[in-house]
């Protein structure tokens, strides 16, 4: 569209100039940008300057590069959790700059309630979360034109709505820390065995063919970020979207092809198993010979009250615990498909071709996610091998219907993104397939997916939600911590407001 675009500024006689200059960036700690991107071409699209800075981009410079490039809008993006931490301090250093742009919020994890509660109170001038894409051109023509007093009277009016119903919301209740655990998932560890790996300790899987991950991609993730909402098939004979996701999806398979054929990309997988025992809401990592502690897993457990009969989850209720007097194991993978990835996304922008730039980090993410799905079903089949027997098409495996799971650090079982640091020791990966983690505990490559392994048969996925500041001090102290920083690396989980 460029060349056309600047037709038509020729015509009005507004050549060189644009509807405003917006400047993007993924912040400090995060790796994530898709969505970042399809942001930037829909605004470049539409005749905004778009500054992106790229990811992992540090507050400091964010703003100073706005201020200097003149920028009208400053626009924020973040994937995981400690990012809206992040979020809420680029917008107290504006405030503190005296700056006067406006900010956009957007990113998977970031919502309209925690912009209004937690961003918009630390900024004076407008604060808007984007849902998505195709509301960022609508959001920055108001904020840049004669309805931006009128748009952001209205921002305002519902922002302060939310804040007065979060006020007034009658929280979740939360039962004391000790009556959760009363309330713990229980099972009759004498009539079981826990499986003994076939393979334990560490296995390295370094250029893993990627044309063996192909057929287990979940296609549905993929679509969504496009952003076209529908379930993988039926979203190719959706009445009015599936002519555009068959020309995607066909684009997607032309590109899996040169992929393949032309070594694009790299995949690096690493998986482990070590003797373990739960004690109490941790998980023991024993040395090989059990004789000693080798590291410490430690969990959360949900505190919201339950109906009567359903537990409160945490997932060292699912290995055997050290009194039980049975040899249980846990285990631990990290896999990667974004090695090589920069140089090709560098090229296809080089040449103007944001579209496949953005389709090539779109697949990379699809066979991450689909290796370390291969990579469970080979950890079920052999490699642990509790499962030798096990049939599956592609999607049961997405449906989640076999035995055993493999929550990752960061997300709702275990959502406190730290416990990666462990993970990373246990197996060595950085040294042994080369991902990276953040100081915000983001993965990079960002083509990656990492977790543990729990065998258990009445193991499964849970949200831990809301804990109380009980749990809070007491994990804190289990990892030697201070209140301030449990209460900051499980910002998102409060079931209270900590003290300033």
């Amino acid at each position: 569209l460029e060349p056309f675009m600047e037709q038509e500024r020729v015509a009005s006689g507004t050549v060189g100039t644009a509807k405003g200059r917006i400047v993007m960036a993924t912040v400090k700690g995060d790796v994530h940008d898709i969505g970042k991107n399809i942001v930037g071409v829909v605004l470049g699209c539409n005749n905004f300057e778009v500054v992106d800075l790229g990811v992992m981009v540090a507050a400091d410079k964010i703003l100073d590069v706005a201020q200097k490039e003149n920028a009208d809008i400053v626009g924020l993006s973040g994937l995981i959790t400690p990012s809206l931490d992040e979020m809420v301090y680029v917008a107290s250093e504006m405030q503190r700059r005296g700056m006067k742009q406006p900010l956009l919020i957007g990113g998977a994890t970031t919502s309209r309630a925690h912009t209004s509660v937690k961003i918009d109170k630390t900024y004076d001038e407008p604060v808007v979360w984007v849902k998505d894409a195709s509301r960022a051109v609508g959001v920055a023509s108001k904020l840049l034109s004669e309805q931006k007093d009128e748009f952001s009277a209205e921002i305002t009016a519902e922002y302060d709505k939310i804040r007065a119903r979060h006020t007034g919301k009658k929280r979740q209740k939360l039962q004391k820390l000790q009556a959760a655990r009363d309330n713990r998932f229980t099972f009759d560890w004498d009539s079981y065995t826990p499986p003994e790996p076939v393979t334990p300790g560490i296995t390295v899987l370094r250029d893993y063919p990627i044309e063996k991950l192909i057929e287990t991609i979940d296609w549905t993730p993929f679509f969504i970020s496009w952003e076209m909402k529908g379930v993988y098939p039926a979203i190719l004979n959706d009445p009015n979207k599936g002519p555009e996701a068959r020309k995607l999806f066909a684009d997607a398979q032309a590109m899996l092809k040169q992929i393949v054929d032309e070594g694009w990309l790299k995949a690096h997988g690493i998986c482990g198993f070590f003797p373990a025992q739960s004690d109490g809401d941790d998980v023991i990592v024993q040395t090989d010979d059990r004789s000693g502690e080798r590291a410490r897993l430690f969990n959360l457990r949900q505190q919201s009250e339950h109906r009567p009969g359903v537990p409160n989850h945490c997932l060292a209720d699912f290995v055997a615990p050290a009194d039980s007097g049975k040899a249980d194991w846990v285990g631990g993978f990290a896999v990667t498909t974004g090695d090589g990835i920069e140089a090709h996304v560098q090229r296809f922008k080089d040449a103007n071709d944001d579209y496949s730039a953005i389709m090539l980090e779109a697949l990379a993410d699809r066979l991450a996610e689909a290796f370390a799905e291969h990579l469970h079903q080979r950890v079920r089949k052999e490699l642990w091998g509790y499962q030798p027997d096990e049939a599956m098409s592609n999607e049961d495996l997405i449906a989640e219907k076999y035995q055993g799971i493999r929550p990752a650090p960061g997300y709702p079982a275990c959502p406190e993104h730290t416990e990666k640091d462990t993970l990373w020791e246990l197996l060595d990966v950085e040294n042994a397939i080369g991902i990276k983690l953040t100081e915000s505990r983001a993965m990079w490559p960002g083509a990656s997916v990492s977790g543990w392994y729990y065998s258990h048969p009445d193991s499964r996925y849970f949200v831990v939600g809301r804990i109380g500041k009980d749990q809070v001090e007491d994990y804190a102290k289990r990892k030697g911590w201070d209140l301030e920083t449990a209460e900051k690396w499980l910002s998102p989980n409060l079931g209270y407001e900590p003290e300033d």
